[in-house]
């Protein structure tokens, strides 16, 4: 493991933060609950902390009813000589959530924090403290980084099932001691309705803890906003948000599956009465931004943007990519000319400019779905390309025509040091692309890690498309569709750079932490 000057977050006491998480939850039967009219505020959804730097943080946190976000900061437990944040009014229009952006903070230092919700008139009258911590960015190379990744929470039906564990894999990423967690999309399931119980194929019983939110496809913005709070009725998830930063992506189960922008849903559908899409994905991305901490658009950035670049000291630079809010519309992906592509021509051009300006000596590529697995669109009665691959090996086609040009920008400005990670797919798998096996060779050779889901139906392993030259060195998957969580399947991926070396370690892993597949890269190699 890579070293550390300080003491890592397993040597912090636990017993506040499990407190923290353990707060008494409203009832899950139903919708949120009406908001109370007397006592004090409360933080029953727990905290949580994004985009954290070398020097700033953002906190979260939501309330049970009207009150002032107050965030103290302290560098022990303590809480000795704290210092103080005045945050946002929390009310309705946020659905009573609220960041607060921290600034001035030590670099490479444990950060402890605690939120307290006060009424708004009256200061006086505040809730109990809700604690939590996370490590500021360090900017000496020596102390490495180290950080887990996944995504794909609660789909295709299984939700939290306390006797299960509910979201038990949260603990397994914990217990790796990372600076953060990169989450690599479908964060919510917002067109999967949750069943009140669903069979297993030993015999056995799985029973989800349902919501009004969750028990249908979701369209209003509280129902958007239902199935974000519903994710954080889970114990082990609200305790690990205490404890660990978030990195955040999103796809496309946060809106409807497979969707694009300009989409109609087919009058055929009836599950959905809003038929267009870029109307729900308004609604979804609002609900998104409201329910995670993440950095808001600096003054001439589009309004809503998710794609941005997180830089982690001298060792990383994180390269959070959107393919969901620029692409084209899914088709087959014959296409010769296609300059908009996946990613669209302004986030490819901001991409562009920034891998050229990292001095970063590991550069990850945050994708929200892979490059040479295909992912098919069989929803509007055709088959229809989803990610990139379309399934012909050969010379570039439709959106793989984007990647081409991107690929050959990285090798003609020798650009060393990118890795990719994505979710997506429902199991895990590492890729490695090398331009002697591929139809379209102007790049150089590069990794591919696959890993998730976090608590969904796991999938057999896509097929490649072998137009970059994707090699498939390891993979895990079931053979049939959707095993549940109960089945096994559940996946998450961690990186450590080492602060001596530089090298960059995969280590692909199961649901309880066991590691399935490691591989090491040496920094400023070509071709390994």
């Amino acid at each position: 493991m890579s070293p550390r000057s300080l003491p890592g977050r397993r040597t912090v006491l636990h017993g506040s933060l499990a407190a923290s998480a353990a707060l008494a939850l409203p009832a899950a039967a139903g919708s949120a609950p009406a908001f109370a009219r007397s006592g004090r505020p409360e933080a029953r959804w727990g905290v949580q902390t994004g985009d954290v730097t070398h020097d700033s943080g953002l906190v979260w946190v939501r309330s049970d009813r009207p009150a002032r976000m107050i965030v103290e900061t302290s560098a022990t437990e303590s809480f000795r000589r704290p210092r103080s944040w005045h945050g946002p009014l929390l009310g309705p229009g946020t659905d009573f959530t609220g960041t607060t952006r921290l600034r001035g903070l030590p670099a490479g230092e444990q950060i402890h924090y605690r939120v307290r919700l006060a009424d708004p008139d009256d200061p006086r009258r505040s809730g109990e403290p809700v604690t939590g911590t996370f490590r500021t960015v360090s900017a000496r190379r020596r102390e490495g980084v180290r950080f887990v990744w996944s995504g794909d929470l609660a789909g295709q039906g299984w939700g939290i099932d306390p006797g299960f564990g509910g979201y038990r894999i949260f603990e397994a990423m914990a217990r790796t001691d990372p600076d953060f967690f990169l989450f690599s999309g479908d964060t919510v399931y917002a067109d999967g309705p949750l069943p009140a119980t669903a069979a297993l194929p030993d015999g056995g019983v799985w029973r989800n803890i349902t919501t009004e939110e969750k028990s249908k496809v979701a369209e209003t913005l509280a129902e958007f906003r239902g199935n974000f709070r519903y994710n954080l009725l889970d114990e082990h998830f609200r305790r690990f948000n205490a404890r660990v930063p978030s990195i955040v992506q999103w796809d496309d189960h946060e809106v409807r599956n497979n969707w694009y922008p300009g989409q109609r849903i087919a009058d055929t559908d009836g599950r959905y009465t809003e038929k267009s899409v870029d109307v729900l994905a308004a609604r979804a991305r609002r609900a998104f931004g409201e329910y995670f901490p993440m950095s808001t658009p600096r003054p001439g950035e589009r309004e809503g943007r998710v794609h941005r670049v997180l830089r982690q000291g001298p060792l990383l630079d994180v390269f959070v990519l959107d393919m969901r809010t620029y692409r084209n519309a899914n088709s087959p992906g014959d296409q010769t000319v296609d300059p908009q592509g996946i990613l669209g021509r302004e986030q490819l051009e901001w991409l562009e400019r920034e891998l050229a300006r990292s001095r970063a000596v590991w550069k990850v590529i945050a994708a929200d779905m892979p490059l040479g697995l295909i992912v098919s669109d069989t929803g509007e009665g055709a088959r229809h390309v989803e990610a990139v691959a379309q399934g012909d090996p050969g010379a570039p086609l439709g959106r793989e025509l984007q990647i081409a040009e991107l690929l050959r920008f990285i090798k003609h400005r020798r650009i060393t040091g990118t890795v990719w990670l994505t979710a997506d797919v429902h199991h895990t798998s590492a890729q490695h692309y090398q331009p002697a096996r591929a139809a379209f060779d102007d790049f150089e050779p590069f990794w591919e890690f696959v890993s998730g889901p976090l608590n969904a139906g796991a999938f057999p392993a896509s097929a490649l498309d072998g137009t970059f030259g994707p090699e498939r060195v390891f993979v895990k998957a079931p053979d049939t569709a959707n095993v549940s969580p109960a089945g096994g399947h559940q996946y998450f991926g961690e990186v450590d750079i080492d602060g001596g070396s530089g090298e960059l370690t995969v280590r692909l892993r199961e649901q309880d932490g066991t590691v399935l597949y490691t591989k090491r890269l040496r920094p400023g190699l070509v071709g390994q």
